[in-house]
């Protein structure tokens, strides 16, 4: 894997700018989706198990993450807390790249050993976010 520094020409796609957008959308969206007070959807795989899937309690998580509580929002999904983590810095990042002009950091040149830890990684990742749903959660 190579990190690197680039300038983004005149017709290239501004990827910072248009994925700050979409996740600013999405935060608004959600947070007029929880001011209306509209029924959050019912996970079909727990209605027809019992049990939690890997992104069951996500949507608390959100609730309380966008409310400052974070270690409610941790203690929802592990997974999805992250995810918010995860995006509230590239965010940051964004911001920043934006308002100074400065280079894009772009990542590149993967190797095939790196893309199979890559995967392995989210694999883990997922399976252990679920195993603390199916345990610890009740």
């Amino acid at each position: 894997m190579r990190a690197y520094r680039h300038q983004i020409a005149t017709q290239e796609i501004d990827y910072e700018l248009v994925w700050l957008l979409v996740s600013l959308g999405a935060f608004l969206g959600l947070a007029l989706w929880f001011a209306a007070r509209f029924p959050t959807p019912q996970c079909v795989f727990h209605a027809f198990t019992g049990l939690p899937c890997v992104t069951c309690g996500a949507t608390r998580s959100a609730f309380q993450f966008l409310h400052g509580h974070f270690s409610a929002s941790l203690f929802f999904n592990p997974l999805a807390f992250l995810t918010f983590c995860c995006v509230l810095a590239y965010d940051l990042y964004a911001l920043v790249i934006l308002a100074t002009r400065a280079p894009r950091v772009r990542f590149g040149n993967f190797s095939r050993s790196e893309k199979l830890l890559a995967r392995g990684a989210v694999i883990i990742l997922l399976t252990g976010n679920w195993l603390y749903l199916l345990t610890v959660r009740p």
